[in-house]
Order: C-alpha cells, then sequence, then structure tokens
C-alpha cells in the first residue's frame, strides 16, 4: 500500500500543529513542510526580542528535535511559486513536489499604504518576520528617534519594545481616535495612553500621513502629518494591518475572497486542498490558527473533524503592568445593547448585553471569571435577570459539579 503523501505550505502556527498532528494520525506518510523561513518562531513574540528580553531561539514553540523525531522532510528557503491542481505539484522556485493532500498554511505579510516615499525610503520596517527584527535591531543601535504607524497590536508591541532603550525618543502616530480601537474603548484606551505619555512616548492621534520625509540619500528623515505637523525620526516601523500570502493560488482555481475560502472542515473549493490561519484572513489569531490547523490535518488523514470553534473576538494584553481583556463586542453596534461599566480601586470593567445575553466584556486591571465569561459569549448563554446582576454573577453561576467531583459549563441559566 501506497503512504499517503502529505505536503504543507508554511512553518507557523498552523503548518506546524498540522503536522504534529499528521503525524500522530499516520505514523507511515510522508510528511513535507515548505517554507521560505529557515527558523520556526511565534510572530507574537518578536516585540520581545527587538527589547532583548527574549532570543530568536527562545521564540521556537518547537523543539530543536521535533523535524527529526516526527520524520518531517523541512524544505527551508523555498519560495512556493504556483500550484498544479490538476496534477497535485506544489512548484518552488527550485522544485517540484508532489501531493497527495495540500495543506496551505502561508500566512500573511504586512501591509504597506501606498504613502508617498514608503517605499523609496531607507531604514522603513514592518514587523512581521524575523528579517525585520535583525533590521531594526541593528539600525536602533545608533538610532535617536524611532516612529512607528500604527496603533494596533503589533504597534503597540513595537513601542513597549522601544521604550526599553535609553535616549531613543518614540513616536506613536496613528489616524484613529484612540490606540487599539478594534480591542479596547475610550476608556481603557486611554489607561494605556496616558501611561505611555507618562513615560514619554509621543502620540500623534487622529492624524493621516501625507508624506514620508526623506534625505537627499533617501533615508527616512520624517512623517508628515494631515495638518502639517513633521514627526522626525531616523527609523521608522509600519504596523497597518496584514495581507494573506495568497500570490502563488491564482493558477489553482482557488476561490480566493481577501483571503483563501474554506469550510468547516478547513478544505478550500479544490479537492485535497486545505487551508488554515492568517491566510484564510478573518481574524486569523494565533490559537485560531492552531485549531484550524489541527482540524485540517485531521481531514487530510482521513479523520473527519469540525472546525466547531471559531470564536476570534478575544484579546488579552498587559502593556505597562495593566493587564487587559476584551471579548467580543466591546463598542455596541446601535442602542438596542445595554452597556453595563464599572470603574473602582480593582480596575476597569464594562458589559455589552442584549436581551439577557452578554455579547460584549471589557475588563482592565483585575481580569477575573474571564475563562467563564468568554464561555457565556461564545455559547451566546441567556442569563435571566442579566442587567441587574451581571457584576454579582459567580462561579455557581456558570458551573455545575459532577457526581465525580468535576465541574462542568452550565449551558443555560
Amino acid at each position: 500500500m501506497q503512504n499517503n503523501n502529505y505536503v504543507i505550505i508554511g512553518s507557523s502556527a498552523a503548518g506546524i500543529n498540522a503536522a504534529k498532528i499528521l503525524r500522530s494520525l499516520d505514523l507511515q506518510g510522508n510528511i513535507r513542510i515548505i517554507s521560505i523561513d529557515d527558523k520556526v518562531y511565534s510572530r507574537c513574540m518578536l516585540h520581545h526580542v527587538i527589547s532583548n528580553h527574549r532570543s530568536v531561539e527562545s521564540i521556537n514553540f518547537v523543539e530543536e528535535s521535533f523535524f527529526d523525531e516526527n520524520h518531517i522532510n523541512w524544505m527551508k528557503n523555498e519560495k512556493v511559486i504556483s500550484i498544479d491542481s490538476e496534477n497535485k505539484y506544489v512548484i518552488t522556485e527550485n522544485n517540484k513536489v508532489s501531493y497527495d493532500k495540500l495543506l496551505i498554511a502561508s500566512g500573511a505579510s504586512a501591509f504597506i499604504p501606498p504613502i508617498k516615499n514608503i517605499y523609496e525610503g531607507n531604514f522603513i520596517y514592518p514587523l512581521r518576520n524575523i528579517e525585520d527584527v535583525y533590521n531594526i535591531k541593528e539600525k536602533v543601535k545608533e538610532s535617536k528617534n524611532v516612529a512607528i504607524i500604527g496603533a494596533g497590536l503589533i504597534g503597540i508591541d513595537a513601542v513597549s519594545a522601544f521604550m526599553e532603550y535609553e535616549n531613543l525618543e518614540v513616536s506613536l502616530i496613528y489616524p484613529n481616535d484612540l490606540i487599539l480601537d478594534r480591542q479596547l474603548d475610550k476608556y481603557a484606551a486611554k489607561v494605556y495612553e496616558d501611561k505611555f505619555a507618562e513615560a514619554g512616548v509621543k502620540l500623534y492621534s487622529s492624524q493621516p500621513v501625507n508624506e514620508i520625509l526623506l534625505h537627499d540619500n533617501k533615508d527616512v528623515k520624517g512623517v508628515l502629518l494631515g495638518d502639517g505637523t513633521i514627526v522626525e525620526c531616523d527609523m521608522l516601523v509600519v504596523s497597518t494591518g496584514v495581507k494573506p500570502n495568497t500570490d502563488f493560488i491564482d493558477n489553482a482555481n482557488i476561490e480566493n475572497n481577501r483571503g483563501i475560502v474554506i469550510n468547516d472542515k478547513c478544505e478550500t473549493t479544490v479537492k485535497d486542498i486545505y487551508a488554515a490561519g492568517d491566510v484564510v484572513g478573518k481574524n486569523a489569531i494565533w490559537p485560531l490558527a492552531v485549531k484550524q490547523g489541527i482540524v485540517a490535518a485531521h481531514n487530510m488523514a482521513g479523520a473527519e473533524k469540525i472546525a466547531d470553534d471559531n470564536f476570534t473576538f478575544k484579546n488579552s494584553m498587559n502593556f505597562m503592568g495593566i493587564p487587559t481583556v476584551s471579548l467580543g463586542i466591546v463598542i455596541p453596534p446601535d442602542d438596542t445593547y445595554d452597556v453595563i461599566t464599572r470603574c473602582d480601586k480593582e480596575g476597569y470593567k464594562k458589559f455589552i448585553i442584549k436581551d439577557n445575553i452578554i455579547t460584549g466584556f471589557l475588563a482592565q486591571g483585575d481580569i477575573s471569571y474571564t475563562g467563564a465569561i468568554t464561555y457565556l459569549i461564545k455559547h451566546k448563554v441567556e442569563i435571566s435577570n442579566l442587567k441587574e446582576r451581571v457584576f454579582d454573577l459567580g462561579y455557581s453561576d456558570f458551573f455545575l459539579m459532577k457526581e465525580n467531583g468535576e465541574f462542568e459549563h452550565k449551558v443555560s441559566i
């Protein structure tokens, strides 16, 4: 009997976890990972390498022996050019690799907005790959002022990393009214903004970027804002979102809608081709990428599995020593939702409620009960008289005890 021939494009969260599951389900199958990277690392931890709190090796999320122990052939530094889905080949710059089952877990690349001079300037970097970190760490040795465009999670991570350097002026530029506007509300964002400002970070909010200013030798020297303000910098970090790496699927007839379209088995629209992680777009945060990789691997190996947990609206962060958790919808879309907040010495809490169901939750400072509230939001659990007792909910409201002493979630309250 011929062994199954599995090919995975990408060596990050989805791809590595898929490979691990494939090997556990199929001890004899051939597993090959093709990646443009030559290291396995957590992109979520890149800023810790910039701040010197971590090394490149310490953000590797698999053991060095992973590939050998699992008999996985890793093709490093290989760029995928196209997929021949009719004859089942992955074509790279240097090879033509056959497959029986293919997983596309190629991730996403930094999106660089079309701002004047942004592509021409020197010392302008995204923060997406380990190569970006190497460039940033080399430049920061001689840098006097750095600017960051974009105040999402990556941008704020970059700010936190640069704050570890003495005598480095840090500026944060963002077109929105507040930082982390997808995760926080005005109150929670201002807590962080005030802390950053107290620490010396210069904040430029509600301003579009008109132009990147360059010296004659093309080195960056500043950012021109919409109101005419010039933010001086000798290094610029651009953190304005990502775009799925799908440029090689054009000839494969795979449906693509700002990311590869998949069903609940992580199957694409082409037989025997699966996709998982950032390449499918739609807020594919790390935990979801892992789950999708696991689901895809099961189905690739013939062990049917459904992705029944696609809850992506969960973010946890800890900047300036202040922990925050954001769940579901923290800004109500209209006035049919009830908003209940509490701010005291323990911190800030906010519930978004509709029809006795919690649809969003934000906690800053005291983040207890987050796991239970996540369950309630994800499963849309209805709770009687919720508005009157939302701050008094306890574990007895969330759990039942089995006869063997174990706890289980209540499905309704």
